[in-house]
């Protein structure tokens, strides 16, 4: 065993980032990077109606190689994904080998895919030293059948029935499976597995570490092939051409099965045919065939069999080693120490963090949602133009798949190291979801932060046309376009830590990437030329009267408030980057006053559209919406109260006096272009009137129509709940939005939880819950008007109260809500547990955190995908700001 790593007295994890930032080291070698499912992706996605959730199932993975990533439960890889560990588990009852988390399908789930465990990611380090994951295993058979018929027949009004509602846990008959990943050094893992049963009585329980090579020679003719084989009875040698030599290290008492990481001719439905396959362990353990394994090997996977019968309350213990060379000392001596060693630094890395954050649950919230942040780390490899291809030793593709989904996406390669917003429900990439991870990651890995934000940018991934690819299922769809507000805090969030100039190399990088990007979005989604933005989907999914990914049924187009407004707040944010990178370069002065201009236009635009001066602020109703606009040339204004009419209020940047006095060249320019169009300075602000410290305010919203519309956003007759903002005002839940056309009578009415009418766009609801990222901007766009106005500009909160707040206490006012989710209330209960008693109140959940997807909209509830860590990772930014000013 290696000795552990010196550091001098400093704080090891930051030394080990450092050294990761710095190319000294490679920490980040091996992490978390296996997929929770890679089945029922369009990656794995060979069919000719695009019907992905059918062409590998749930119980083919079993049996069927992958052909661009893995899966597996609690797993860890190397950076490369060739060679994976993860772990295996068998109650003695299951009809399979427990090898990957269940979950249904699209079609088969009542409100969409939905992953059927439970697990939760509980503590990480960036560089991966340490890391923690609790998973809970049936000790009866699990009740897969039942919860694919329960939920099949489930109403959409009905809620979506959870593996904790089948009455499997009765009587605490489960395992608690602890995993830990520690490592001695950059490619030296030790796995450690801690299971307790939690019954009333003597339990079996069959845990397997299994180590397998990603299958990457069945796809073409002489292909080297890696191998595994035994060294000894409690070692195996595994060789790979790229990653050399790797020794796995088990105990005594298991028992190593070897088979091939190849497909099962029978998973094809094909007749049986002599040999081992990727179901050899489960043929083994749970079949009894001993043909199906090799004691020795050779083989491309191995698992590492334990068998034990624990008694009620009994805790044990295995331990696995895999490590790049051979061992100097046993491979087991000073393993556990070294495991709680690392452990200790992970305490002394979040103390740190955290030592301005008083509330212990606090502390334990925002924690947990940096694991969270961390285990969702992917691999994620996909070469759309193989893909369309094919591989010369398979079935070339349907001809379909050349005209279909992603085909106009050839140039797309990558193979990399991506934060997925849930490795399960979506593990895959999303834009704006990885914008939003960026930032909570800024907080613990800034190096990495700005890594994923270039990568999206890099030429592998952005169309040549400048377009940013959505996500996996369709690449060619429209996401927010938040990269650079992310960018921007990306870099203030280290500039911040590191009390420096920041990484302006990072900035400008980016910066010209996200020029590419603006330009698409004025050449292709500004469809008449008004600099008013179509946008279409933009991600919101069912939000609006109709499906805004597909041509309207009325004819015409939509001039979006959303798409509009997110478009004024990229001009902004690209603006405050230029004046950023100009006080050092002179050239981005003209730039930065470009983006000036352009926001103007967009400005004036959303108030005013064309000579018929219908604008998308509605006087009458004190509120933004979207505009129909006919073939006929008529115009109809939306009146449908949602968070689309919300997002004017992102767009909103100060500029100090002293960055004025820094830029003369663009202070000029602006005072030259403001005097000549004293209608776009009229629009936008009172620039002649300077604010509180003599900052200027750039924003779609003056003082008076700001407070208009906070008194809807704040009214918890409307948008305010107890738990944040709602995603649509609660007055339609008595008085549903009506549409008519010529041939159907559209509805739109709140709906607080999850969906229940068919959805635009996705499985999720945006009628009415509320959802972390926006109301993570909504507290960010008050705190810029804030400084701006300062504590003599009050506005009513909540609406009705009586209680008037300055704007920055009315942002901590939304922030304490939103953090209200996740932390103990007075009762002791989380609201986002529910009624669920066990989650509340059983010592062996209670301390356990979920970050869903969104939240029901009265009660808190969490909802949609339970492990979506990603963007409602930014809890963990708004406690640091809560601790913050506490302190």
């Amino acid at each position: 065993m290696m000795a552990p790593h010196a550091t001098n007295g400093l704080d090891p994890e930051r030394l080990r980032l450092k050294e990761q930032a710095q190319g000294l080291r490679n920490w980040q070698l091996w992490g978390p990077y296996l997929s929770d499912r890679q089945w029922g992706t369009v990656r794995e996605d060979y069919s000719a109606d695009g019907e992905a959730w059918n062409h590998v199932t749930y119980e083919q993975a079993c049996s069927r190689a992958y052909r661009w990533g893995e899966d597996g439960l609690a797993g860890f890889c190397d950076a490369t994904q060739r060679l994976c560990l993860a772990l295996a588990l068998w109650n003695g009852e299951d009809p399979i080998l427990k090898e990957r988390l269940f979950g249904l399908s699209g079609p088969e789930g009542s409100h969409g895919e939905d992953v059927k465990e439970l697990y939760w990611h509980l503590d990480a380090v960036p560089s991966h030293a340490y890391l923690r994951m609790l998973y809970k295993y049936p000790q009866r058979r699990f009740p897969y059948e039942e919860l694919r018929a329960a939920n099949r027949g489930r109403a959409r009004a009905e809620g979506e029935f959870e593996l904790i509602d089948t009455g499997i846990l009765a009587e605490d008959r489960y395992f608690d499976v602890f995993v830990e990943y520690a490592k001695a050094d950059e490619a030296d893992i030790l796995m450690r597995v801690t299971v307790h049963n939690r019954g009333p009585d003597p339990a079996p329980l069959h845990v397997v570490p299994q180590l397998w090579f990603a299958n990457h020679w069945s796809w073409r003719e002489g292909h080297p092939k890696p191998a595994m084989s035994a060294e000894a009875l409690d070692s195996v040698s595994a060789e790979h051409r790229m990653l050399g030599e790797y020794t796995f290290h088990v105990e005594p008492d298991a028992e190593l099965l070897f088979c091939e990481n190849e497909s099962n001719p029978y998973a094809f439905g094909m007749p049986p045919e002599a040999g081992v396959y990727k179901d050899g362990l489960h043929d083994r353990i749970v079949g009894g065939w001993k043909d199906a394994v090799r004691p020795k090997g050779p083989g491309t996977k191995v698992g590492a069999w334990h068998v034990r019968t624990l008694e009620p309350g009994e805790k044990w213990t295995v331990r696995v080693r895999l490590m790049r060379g051979h061992p100097i000392l046993p491979p087991f001596t000073g393993f556990d120490a070294l495991v709680d060693l690392r452990r200790a630094e992970a305490d002394r890395f979040y103390a740190e963090l955290q030592k301005h954050i008083e509330d212990e649950d606090a502390r334990l919230v925002q924690r947990q949602a940096f694991a969270g942040m961390i285990w969702n780390k992917q691999f994620y490899k996909f070469d759309v133009y193989r893909w369309l291809r094919g591989d010369p030793t398979m079935p070339p593709p349907p001809p379909e798949r050349q005209h279909g989904r992603n085909s106009d996406w050839r140039h797309l390669s990558a193979e990399d190291i991506i934060s997925m917003p849930d490795k399960w429900e979506y593990p895959w990439f999303a834009a704006w979801d990885l914008a939003f991870h960026c930032v909570p990651l800024a907080l613990i890995d800034p190096a990495f932060a700005k890594q994923q934000l270039l990568l999206l940018t890099s030429e592998d991934y952005m169309h040549p046309n400048g377009q940013i690819p959505a996500y996996e299922w369709h690449f060619g769809d429209v996401n927010p376009p938040v990269h650079a507000w992310a960018a921007w805090r990306v870099f203030e969030i280290e500039r911040e830590m590191v009390g420096g100039r920041g990484d302006r190399v990072f900035l400008e990088r980016i910066f010209h990437k996200l020029m590419l990007n603006f330009a698409w979005w004025v050449n292709r989604k500004d469809a008449q030329g008004r600099n008013v933005f179509q946008g279409g989907f933009l991600g919101l999914d069912n939000i609006g009267v109709f499906d805004r990914s597909r041509p309207l049924p009325t004819g015409g187009y939509l001039d979006q408030a959303d798409g509009t407004a997110w478009m004024a707040m990229f001009a902004l944010k690209l603006m405050r980057i230029a004046l950023e990178l100009a006080l050092e370069d002179d050239v981005f002065q003209d730039i930065a006053s470009k983006f000036f201009e352009h926001f103007l236009y967009i400005a004036q635009a959303l108030n005013n559209i064309g000579e018929r001066g219908i604008g998308l602020w509605s006087e009458s109703d004190k509120f933004f919406h979207d505009v129909l606009n006919l073939p006929d040339g008529t115009m109809h204004e939306l009146k449908l109260r949602s968070m689309v009419g919300l997002i004017p209020l992102f767009a909103v940047e100060t500029i100090e006096p002293d960055m004025l006095r820094r830029l003369p060249r663009f202070a000029r320019r602006l005072d030259l272009f403001l005097s000549r169009r004293t209608d776009l300075a009229d629009l936008v602000s009172r620039w002649d009137e300077p604010g509180v410290g003599e900052r200027r305010l750039l924003s779609l919203l003056r003082g008076h129509r700001m407070k208009r519309l906070l008194v809807r956003m704040l009214d918890p007759a409307e948008f305010l709940s107890d738990y944040g903002i709602r995603s649509m005002s609660r007055v339609h839940a008595d008085a549903p939005y009506v549409f008519e056309t010529e041939h159907e009578r559209i509805s739109v009415g709140y709906e607080p939880g999850e969906s229940q009418t068919y959805m635009f766009g996705g499985n999720s609801n945006w009628r009415g819950p509320v959802w972390f990222p926006m109301n993570y901007l909504i507290v960010e766009a008050l705190e810029r008007f804030h400084g701006y106005y300062g504590n003599d500009f009050l506005v009513e909160c909540p609406t009705g109260s009586g209680c008037l707040m300055p704007l920055r206490d009315v942002a901590d006012e939304v922030s304490v809500r939103l953090t209200r989710l996740f932390l103990r209330n007075e009762q002791g209960a989380r609201p986002i547990h529910g009624r669920e008693h066990r989650l509340q109140a059983d010592p062996h959940f209670s301390s356990y955190i979920w970050f869903h997807e969104y939240f029901h909209g009265d009660t808190g509830v969490g909802l949609g995908a339970s492990h979506q860590t990603g963007w409602t990772g930014l809890v963990a930014n708004l406690l640091h700001k809560q601790g913050g000013r506490r302190s």
